[in-house]
C-alpha cells in the first residue's frame, strides 16, 4: 500500500515521467485517505491536484494539470485542439477525434492527458480513449473523455 508522500511522488514520476512528483506535490500537501488508510485525494495548497485510484494510478484535477503543464516539456501527455473545440472543452465536454490537431505520439488509451488549445492554454484534463495514432486517423469518436474543464483565465 502506498503510504507517504515519497511513495506518491514515485508513482507520479512513473506515470508521467521524471519530475512529475516534485511538480505535483510542491507546497502544503494534504492526503485524504479512505477508512482503510489508502490515499484517495491529494490536495496541495488547498486545491485537488490528483485522486489516487484503486488501480494505483492517478487521475488529474485541473490544478494538477496546470502543474504538469508547467513541468513537462511538450508534447508530453498533451492533446491539442483548435478554436472550434475550445469553449466546449473548457465547459467539460469531451474531445472528438476529428478536432484533434496534434497529440503526443506516446499517448495510449487510458492515459491521463492535458487538453491544450493550439496557443498553449490548458483547456481540460481527462483520459485518452484512443491511441495517438487513432486520434489522428479517426474522423469520429471520442478521443479524450474530459474529467474537468479549466476556465479561461486570460
Amino acid at each position: 500500500m502506498v503510504r507517504g508522500l515519497d511513495a506518491l511522488s514515485t508513482v507520479a514520476d512513473y506515470q508521467f515521467g521524471a519530475g512529475a512528483g516534485a511538480a505535483l506535490f510542491d507546497g502544503t500537501v494534504e492526503v485524504r485517505r479512505t477508512g482503510s488508510g489508502r490515499p484517495q485525494q491529494v490536495l496541495v495548497d488547498g486545491e485537488r491536484v490528483v485522486s489516487y485510484g484503486t488501480d494505483g494510478r492517478f487521475t488529474l484535477g485541473a490544478a494538477g494539470g496546470r502543474r504538469l503543464q508547467r513541468a513537462l516539456d511538450p508534447p508530453a501527455y498533451r492533446v491539442v485542439v483548435g478554436d472550434d473545440s475550445e469553449p466546449f472543452v473548457r465547459d467539460g465536454r469531451n474531445v472528438f477525434a476529428k478536432f484533434v490537431r496534434t497529440v503526443d505520439p506516446a499517448v495510449r488509451p487510458g492515459d491521463e492527458v492535458l487538453v491544450e488549445h493550439h496557443d498553449g492554454a490548458l483547456l481540460a484534463v481527462g483520459r485518452a480513449e484512443l491511441s495517438a495514432a487513432a486520434m489522428g486517423d479517426f474522423e469520429s469518436g471520442v478521443a479524450v473523455s474530459v474529467r474537468e474543464g479549466v476556465p479561461d483565465e486570460r
